[in-house]
This record gives C-alpha cells, sequence and structure tokens, in this order.
C-alpha cells in the first residue's frame, strides 16, 4: 500500500489504460488495473455521443469530434484496447475538479498518443508526445489540470500546438 504522507506523487489508478499520479493520495497496489495481453484486452465501446471541441494553436483551428469520460468507470477504461484512432477523433478526460499533480501511463494501451495537459482556463499545460503503447512509465503533467485530450500520436506536431496553445469545450469556460 502506498503511504498517504510521502510528499512523492503517487499513482492513482483512474484509467487501466493511463493512470493518473495524485500528490496526497494512496491507494493499494490491488487496486492498480492488472495488464492485459493485447490479444485479450477488452475496452469499452465509443463514448456516445462525440462531442466537438476545438485546438486553437499558431497554425489555426483544428476540430476535433471527442468522446467525454466524465464518469469515473470511463475515466477508468479509456481508450484502452483501442486498435486505432482516427486524426480527427479525441477523448477528453474530465476531472471534474483540478488535479494538483496528474500523469498518465499507457498499460492495456494499445496505440501511440499525444497526451495533452491542459489547465482549468483552457490553456495547454504541457504534451506527451507520442506515448508509447503499453509503456508504465508515468508522464507527469508538471502542474495543475482540469483536463486531459488524447489525440492520435503524432497529431499535436501535425497541427503545432504548444504549450500555452488553447483548448476549446465547455469545461473549461464553466468552471472557475
Amino acid at each position: 500500500m502506498l503511504n498517504r504522507k510521502s510528499p512523492r506523487p503517487l499513482v492513482l489508478g483512474l484509467v487501466p489504460g493511463i493512470v493518473a499520479i495524485l500528490s496526497g493520495s494512496a491507494i493499494p497496489a490491488s487496486a492498480l488495473p492488472p495488464r492485459s495481453a493485447p490479444s485479450a484486452c477488452r475496452g469499452q465501446p465509443e463514448l456516445t455521443p462525440l462531442r466537438p471541441l476545438t485546438v486553437r494553436t499558431s497554425r489555426g483551428d483544428f476540430r476535433f469530434l471527442v468522446e467525454v469520460a466524465d464518469s469515473e468507470r470511463e475515466r477508468e477504461f479509456g481508450l484502452m484496447c483501442r486498435t486505432t484512432l482516427a486524426p480527427d477523433r479525441g477523448m477528453l478526460f474530465d476531472f471534474g475538479r483540478e488535479q494538483a499533480d496528474a500523469a498518465f501511463w499507457m498499460r492495456n494501451t494499445l496505440i501511440p498518443l499525444d497526451i495533452i495537459y491542459i489547465r482549468k482556463d483552457g490553456v495547454v499545460r504541457s504534451i506527451a508526445r507520442n506515448a508509447r503503447p503499453l509503456d508504465e512509465t508515468p508522464l507527469p503533467a508538471g502542474g495543475a489540470t482540469l483536463g486531459v485530450l488524447e489525440l492520435a500520436g503524432g497529431r499535436a506536431a501535425e497541427i503545432g500546438l504548444r504549450p500555452g496553445d488553447r483548448v476549446d469545450f465547455p469545461i473549461f469556460r464553466s468552471r472557475p
């Protein structure tokens, strides 16, 4: 079991394909998602309805249709076990409240992803580019985040997305 008093960020199993690390949180090791062989991996069906999201970069505005993972169960499964992700699609993880120190990993995630950490004001905090499938190395946000957008690996570079750019979606407008 992880210690609550440890000053280091600790792993919180939010997503089998991905994990969030939150300062001061403690969970038993048994609560972490088990590894699945790619051939036996079973994820969740596409979350509907797909919702429009706009990413604003120096190269222009780019529109995506995203699945919104805003319940614990949806965040637990995320994009795990998916074998494709179209260039105009993604998944937005809505934590419901700002997380002080989030990080994702790629357990049970079969495709490379760009993981975009977004502050509560919709500004991109950081990007983990081309996260490697099945890699369990934590990829930290580097600060407080309200949401995380996952796009197909390499897509962030294609659109010129950088920290400081904006993501336009209702959760970033409606929360202080």
